[in-house]
């Protein structure tokens, strides 16, 4: 099939990539429409990637062609795309915490005025740019200390500053709550009023389903299935995705025991968090809910020592941490496994086994090493348990991200800790992924650990949870039961009277 050289829009033709041999994209075809929104769903490793980086220059096509808007584009880096109008958003952070909001947002272009920087011109585009995405934001304050949801915000409107024709969002919800993702999509239905073409990369595929016109399938590296999105069921994606049928329903989790493990009495961290009172039994699973900014990150970091409560106490197993940071929390059983992967949990050039073994160096050494013997054993034996694919001597990064995520919750589990603490389990991992790294968990509590899990899907917490405290401006709304915990109870604690409809 030829390209249509009359055409508005973004078309590729037979695309094709390989690397070291290994043929990642295979005869590709892929439209964007002017004024459309086309979703691009895939397990991790199905090609969504690769396609995006063709398409944006970070990567030649071995063989294949591209037009934009009638004209031949075959970009030979990210600068030729965007001096053609098309910009990347990436589900990676990429901004520079020690500059303020505005200089990130305008980063390469920062306006100017007889030479010098055009200050009060940057701080009130980049204020009128948050503002149009719905974002309450000082563009003067630096971007250190900022959640990973308000970052992902930045990032936005920095691609956006741009003004593109044709805009990939790759995973951009991934770090959002159910709030802050319906003010993205309020953003790409407003791109798409005003002509510009958008490709939507998430694995919630129920985003994918409410804002895309056409939905494309990518698996092993071909186009497999294609719909109108109207006319199409969220079983009928997930199917074509890992090329069976494939059902998965949560289920009610085994009863808990009724040894507390863990209690937290009054903890509170000044301006940030307040009156946190929460137990976990051995073998229970405890949901955390709320809006992106209730405080959960926090309270967990607290409660893991990775930050310093200033009121309070946690106890384990009956006896007081003093709160002298991580160190302590491991050395009684109280793990923590980060919301951010890449930045916070793996180091990235090591491999998956040297990073398993990283916190527990000085435990695992021999007369002051570990060898490589061990290393290969300890690897192994979390292999078999997490069901990690990929190679475990390679860096991490060559990994998928479902994968990343099970080495960073293997890790933790080296030491069969009394406590696991997981904020966003899930993060950016394909369904089949998400499903394993649900049995892990279910696994975790039969066999009597304390489980407390952090998330901003709504559904996860609830299909994995005996009990869910909901949290909303730093203070603890509720604790509710399996039972007590439905949809709509969750969200009336999480929205407390007077908050609905504000940010």
């Amino acid at each position: 099939m030829s390209a249509d050289t009359t055409a508005t829009g973004l078309q590729c033709r037979q695309l094709v990539k390989s690397y070291s041999g290994v043929t990642v994209l295979k005869s590709v075809d892929f439209d964007v429409p002017a004024a459309s929104v086309v979703g691009l769903i895939g397990e991790n490793g199905a090609g969504k990637s690769t396609l995006s980086s063709l398409i944006t220059g970070v990567n030649r096509p071995d063989s294949g062609s591209m037009t934009l808007d009638g004209q031949p584009y075959a970009p030979g880096s990210p600068s030729d795309a965007l001096d053609a109008g098309v910009v990347l958003i990436h589900q990676e952070i990429r901004l520079l915490p020690g500059l303020t909001v505005a200089e990130n947002i305008f980063l390469g272009q920062l306006p100017t005025r007889a030479g010098r920087l055009d200050r009060a011109r940057m701080n009130a585009e980049a204020r009128e740019l948050l503002e149009s995405l719905g974002v309450d934001l000082d563009p003067r304050r630096k971007v250190q200390g900022l959640s990973m949801a308000k970052q992902q915000e930045i990032e936005i409107a920095k691609a956006l500053s741009k003004k593109p024709r044709y805009v990939i969002f790759d995973e951009p919800s991934a770090s959002l709550g159910e709030a802050e993702t319906a003010q993205v999509l309020e953003r790409i239905r407003a791109l798409r009023e005003r002509g510009t073409g958008v490709v939507y990369i998430s694995h919630r595929l129920d985003e994918v389903l409410e804002v895309s016109d056409e939905i494309v399938c990518l698996r092993d590296g071909s186009r497999v299935a294609a719909w109108q999105a109207g006319e199409v069921r969220r079983e009928a994606l997930v199917n074509a995705m890992v090329g069976r049928e494939f059902t998965y329903e949560h289920v009610a989790p085994s009863p808990s025991r009724d040894d507390v493990v863990l209690e937290v009495r009054g903890l509170g961290r000044t301006g940030v968090f307040a009156d946190i009172d929460l137990t976990v039994a051995a073998g229970e699973v405890l949901g955390i809910a709320g809006l992106v900014g209730a405080g959960r990150t926090e309270v967990v970091r607290a409660i893991a020592g990775a930050d310093r409560a200033d009121a309070g106490e946690v106890l384990v197993e009956g006896r007081r941490l003093k709160g002298n940071g991580p160190a302590e929390a491991i050395a009684h059983g109280v793990v923590m496994v980060p919301e951010d992967r890449k930045g916070q949990g793996l180091h990235l050039d090591r491999s998956s086994a040297e990073n398993l073994a990283l916190p527990w160096e000085k435990r695992l050494a021999r007369h002051g090493v570990i060898t490589r013997r061990r290393l290969r054993h300890l690897s192994m034996q979390q292999r078999e348990r997490l069901d990690i694919r990929g190679d475990m001597s390679k860096p991490v990064r060559s990994l998928s991200g479902g994968n990343q995520q099970k080495v960073l919750i293997g890790k933790w589990l080296l030491k069969d800790p009394k406590v696991l603490i997981i904020d966003e389990p899930t993060r950016g991992v394909d369904v089949g992924a998400k499903m394993a790294i649900y049995e892990v968990i279910r696994s975790l509590a039969e066999q009597g650990m304390a489980v407390i899990v952090v998330s901003s899907e709504l559904e996860e917490v609830l299909g994995l949870a005996h009990r869910v405290m909901v949290m909303a401006g730093g203070r603890q709304q509720g604790v509710l039961t399996r039972e007590e915990a439905t949809p709509e109870r969750v969200i009336e604690l999480a929205v407390p009277a007077g908050q609905a409809g504000s940010r």
